[in-house]
């Protein structure tokens, strides 16, 4: 189970061991003494520490050395033995343990809030109601606990500061959380934006090669999610760039260190884009929904802002905030893709897009 840090991965974990009639051991990926037995390569000593044993779980798993090889040897050689391996970075956790266990391994992402577990507590007019505040403050599990604006901003300016780089930061080949920092300013700027490594390059002092190296280390560690352009070999069509999204909203209002209210705001449509992409990540994670995601644009500029590739079919959505704006690109899209199904998102009608309710998604 990956998932960004602060989302609830432990506390999930333990509510489900603390329910579970298997018999369990619990393990932290910190401990020395599990780096010892799972990091051995011993069967022997492997087998001993599991034995009589129906479950292990490991928080924070990718800090075992070898664990996909440890990993194998208990599953290969304890007959019935079950393994739940969670962590916050999976660039460490899906190299490590991936390869391994390449057909033996379901791997599920949790992420803040969303939308759809809101509807189990709430009605669908409460739940729009406080739409405003999950584009400022975004959906961590923490924030459900804190009343007022200054403490969720104090808290969201927490997150950013000890914990939302802490994997990336471990490499030996990243030095420097300042230029992260300024990379990420950049990009929370651009949202709904192609992406110039170029450009981001030039304005941080860094050739494109770094630029793109650290992107791909942001998605993996589940700050960013990279949006690429959809095409079908069209001339007209752009696809070598791509967008970048955060994964909760709040975590980008941390990060420019905005929090202000939507009235005073010249970034709604930025919130409002980057708000309906994470939701339909969580939807598409949990209900589940087996989707290629993408954008599509034209050269003149014709944009349809989310695609899915799935089940042999297309499916286009335009985001606007306001209910009275029209989508204004459908004609270009379906003339290219005629069979596709093409609909406008809106503060009125989107909990259709977020929470899957099955109504042509």
């Amino acid at each position: 189970m990956y998932g960004p840090r602060q989302v609830g991965k432990t506390t999930l974990l333990s509510e489900f061991l603390s329910q579970t009639k298997l018999k369990y051991k619990l393990e932290n990926g910190d401990d020395l003494h599990i780096h010892d037995v799972l990091g051995s390569q011993s069967i022997e000593q492997i087998k001993a520490y599991a034995k009589n044993y129906e479950l292990i779980a490991i928080d924070e798993a990718q800090r075992i050395p070898n664990i996909g090889i440890g990993l194998k040897i208990l599953i290969d050689h304890v007959p019935g033995i079950r393994v739940i391996a969670t962590g916050s970075s999976s660039f460490d956790l899906s190299n490590k343990v991936g390869e391994p266990l390449v057909g033996r391994v379901i791997t599920k992402v949790l992420y803040p809030v969303a939308q759809s577990e809101l509807l189990a507590l709430h009605n669908e007019f409460e739940l729009k109601q406080q739409l405003d505040n999950f584009l400022v403050f975004g959906s961590y599990p923490e924030l459900f606990k804190l009343s007022s604006p200054a403490q969720k901003s104090e808290y969201l300016k927490n997150i950013i500061g000890s914990y939302l780089l802490k994997d990336i930061l471990e490499l030996d080949t990243v030095k420097s959380s300042k230029v992260l920092f300024d990379l990420l300013k950049l990009i929370a700027f651009q949202i709904g934006n192609e992406v110039s490594l170029t450009e981001l390059g030039t304005s941080l002092g860094l050739d494109n090669k770094t630029v793109a190296r650290y992107l791909d280390l942001l998605e993996k560690s589940f700050v960013l999610y990279n949006l690429r352009g959809y095409s079908r070999n069209l001339r007209s069509e752009i696809t070598k760039k791509s967008k970048y999204y955060f994964l909760d909203n709040g975590i980008r209002n941390a990060i420019i260190s905005n929090f202000n209210n939507l009235d005073s705001r010249d970034d709604v449509g930025k919130l409002w884009e980057n708000f309906l992409v994470c939701e339909r990540l969580k939807a598409q994670q949990y209900s589940p929904i087996y989707a290629n995601n993408y954008f599509w644009r034209t050269w003149d500029k014709k944009e349809i802002d989310w695609v899915e590739e799935r089940d042999g079919s297309l499916f286009g959505w335009e985001f606007k905030y306001s209910p009275t704006k029209k989508t204004i690109h459908k004609k270009a899209f379906l003339n290219q893709y005629p069979n596709a199904h093409l609909e406008t998102i809106n503060r009125e009608n989107y909990l259709d897009f977020v929470a899957n309710f099955g109504k042509n998604i």
